[in-house]
């Protein structure tokens, strides 16, 4: 499985980016794509989901300013990053799996997984938001 992510960049606060998570060899027939960002001596955070079911999950810090989407999440999935803060400045990775009964569970439960769910992973692209 191949994951790459790109759309990191530059902007002021106020500004908006759109993330792109492309992935091939990912042939689960029910998959789970979330995206995590981490920044410079913090923890990873998750930061969206979305499910072949067409589930979708946001962290509390970005609700109604983020939007995943995916016409096929096995495919490729973007992540609208509108209205961006300083916050929100680090390095966004996205990771996929299959989409397993524990993991559903979480979705269920509106919790996004975890990052120890996940086997497969982009390099990351980063985002810096300046004030």
């Amino acid at each position: 499985v191949k994951m790459v992510e790109s759309g990191g960049g530059s902007v002021q606060t106020g500004g908006s980016l759109q993330l792109a998570c492309r992935i091939s060899g990912l042939t689960y027939a029910s998959v789970c794509v979330t995206w995590f960002r981490q920044a410079p001596g913090k923890e990873r955070e998750r930061v969206a989901a979305i499910g072949t079911t067409g589930t979708t999950l946001y962290a509390d810090s970005v609700k109604g300013r983020f939007t995943i989407s995916a016409d096929n999440p096995k495919v490729i999935v973007y992540l609208q990053m509108d209205n961006l803060r300083p916050e929100d400045t680090g390095m966004y990775y996205c990771a996929a799996d299959r989409l397993t009964v524990g993991m559903n569970r979480h979705l269920e439960l509106g919790h996004i997984p975890p990052a120890s769910a996940f086997e497969f992973w982009g390099q990351g692209t980063q985002v810096t938001v300046s004030s």
